[in-house]
């Protein structure tokens, strides 16, 4: 069984971060990645400083060069069980022992099902208009299913409709969204094609993009089989390093912060890393006393 200070269940930026602060730390470190990032189907990555515009791909291609630079070792594949002690199970039958485990394992987006819709997801089917809102500004948006998306998309545009789709507008929501200038069509939406919503009246409406705000599901269940503390929601409590309540055991990035973007999850990484280092260093120093054993009484 392979031994490593720190085994990192996922590869996206809150591992490799977190990877690069642990192995330029000089600790053992190995990443077990399944190479299937949420923001795959993304062309471009927006908001990260000094990185604007890159493909996400690109991103986690320098970050593992960088990685094995420090020793970092990297291992293809999906952990199917993470056993107390720490025993990490690979689904091929691998097995990495750890003294600490850090899960960057992301989180799943559900979205309405909607025809049309999966198909055009991350290229005119939109979930976050901070990452891209700039990229369809002025042009003639929709919004399914979220009043507080439209009431937000309409600074990056004058024209935005809102389609409740099945959902009810409030009369708060129907004033609010009509002194913010979004226009409201009413009925289901049957079908999402390039540029337009077909509605179930038979009725289209044109729109250039369009944003949906998913359901985020965690996949965190690495935790939870461990016993880790998680909210109402299901998503695992951590303190402000991403440890959680299982001794030894941290999470970073959508594992456990859904609103986490590709640079929040970075730092993250990087913070919790640091404390995993001091926990190892802490848990280093009290082994190191245990072999030397008590001081002897001075004899005069």
């Amino acid at each position: 069984m392979s031994e490593h200070d720190v085994v990192i269940v996922g590869g996206g930026a809150a591992g490799l971060s977190a990877a690069l602060v642990l192995g330029r730390a000089r600790r053992r470190v190995a990443i077990v990645d399944a190479g299937e990032p949420r923001n795959a189907p993304a062309r471009h990555m927006q908001g990260f400083l000094s990185r604007e515009g890159m493909p996400p791909a690109e991103l986690l291609a320098a970050g593992r060069a960088e990685v094995t630079g420090y020793g970092v070792e990297l291992v293809a594949g999906t952990v199917d069980r993470i056993e107390p002690g720490f025993a990490v199970q690979l689904d091929g039958g691998r097995m990495l022992a750890a003294r600490r485990v850090l899960v960057a394992t992301g989180l799943r987006d559900e979205i309405p099902d909607i025809p049309g819709l999966r198909q055009r997801w991350a290229r005119t089917v939109l979930h976050c208009p901070y990452c891209h809102g700039y990229e369809v500004r002025d042009r003639p948006l929709g919004v399914i299913a979220s009043a507080e998306h439209a009431l937000l998309l309409r600074q990056w545009s004058p024209d935005v409709v809102y389609f409740p789709h099945t959902s009810t507008v409030s009369d708060e929501d129907r004033a609010r969204l009509t002194a913010r200038g979004v226009r409201i069509v009413g009925g289901e939406v049957a079908r999402i094609a390039d540029g337009e919503a077909q509605m179930a009246d038979g009725t289209t409406i044109d729109r250039q993009a369009f944003f949906v705000r998913p359901r985020f599901v965690p996949t965190s269940n690495l935790l939870s089989d461990l016993g880790a503390a998680v909210d109402a929601g299901g998503w695992a409590v951590v303190d402000s390093t991403g440890r959680t309540s299982v001794p030894g055991v941290w999470a970073a990035g959508n594992a456990v912060d859904p609103r986490a973007q590709v640079i929040t999850a970075a730092g993250q990484g990087s913070t919790a890393a640091i404390a995993i280092n001091n926990d190892l260093v802490n848990d280093d120093i009290a082994q190191a006393l245990t072999v030397l054993g008590p001081e002897p009484e001075p004899t005069f």
